[in-house]
């Protein structure tokens, strides 16, 4: 049965590198079609190079193995240097309750429902190479995507490529940006067929974030288990 916290195994290392990359796109953006990849991956990175922090609203939706899942929450996320590693938060409003943390050291998953929190080393998530390693704080995304080719989608971009050293389980990712080098979708196509889509929306800049937003606290009467990511 797939998990139902974020597709972590497949979702997050690529959240944990654009906001420290550096590479910025020489000249005025091109019109849609005109871009390659490299200078359309350069905007991304350059984008979300300057940024500390970051919130935004998410929705995923998952397909596979006989299942359907649409959920929704807020993402915050904190690059990089500014406390020594890059953490984020995944906060779902639908299953209310359910969250995924990074801490920088440790990585915590929760669904309401279960008893335990499953805990595991941050670096057992850097060894996955999962796509959405652009926002925290390590790799360009021309590196970190094998077969990199972008295509127009009327004002916008779809940057498409393999996660590199993840070809035997993910098919493809593709993610669809603007012109000046922001996120709004990531589809993740695996190779036994299942699809995650997910879209962000209502992106924030730099939000000041409570310093208690990416401090672990395990649920009352819940356990924490040491364990491996979600398949």
């Amino acid at each position: 049965m797939k998990p139902t916290v974020p597709r972590l195994s497949v979702v997050l290392l690529l959240l944990t590198g654009c906001l420290s990359c550096v590479g910025a796109v020489a000249g005025p953006p091109q019109a849609a079609g005109q871009a390659s990849a490299v200078q359309v991956a350069q905007r991304v990175d350059e984008h979300y190079n300057h940024l500390r922090s970051l919130r935004a609203r998410f929705s995923e939706q998952y397909t596979g193995m006989g299942m359907e899942r649409d959920e929704t929450g807020t993402l915050l996320l904190e690059r990089a240097g500014v406390t020594g590693a890059g953490r984020m938060r995944w906060d779902y409003s639908s299953p209310a309750g359910k969250y995924f943390l990074l801490d920088g050291r440790y990585a915590y998953f929760y669904a309401p429902g279960n008893e335990q929190v499953q805990r595991m080393r941050a670096s057992q998530l850097d060894d996955l190479r999962s796509p959405l390693r652009f926002l925290l704080g390590h790799t360009k995304i021309a590196s970190e995507l094998t077969g990199l080719r972008a295509a127009a989608s009327g004002a916008d971009f779809v940057l498409t490529g393999v996660p590199r050293g993840a070809e035997k389980r993910i098919a493809s990712v593709a993610l669809t940006v603007t012109a000046d080098g922001r996120i709004e979708s990531m589809t993740i196509r695996e190779q036994d067929g299942s699809v995650t889509r997910f879209t962000l929306s209502g992106e924030e800049d730099n939000p000041a974030l409570a310093p208690d937003t990416f401090h672990f606290s395990a649920p009352r009467g819940v356990s924490v288990s040491d364990g491996l990511p979600p398949a």
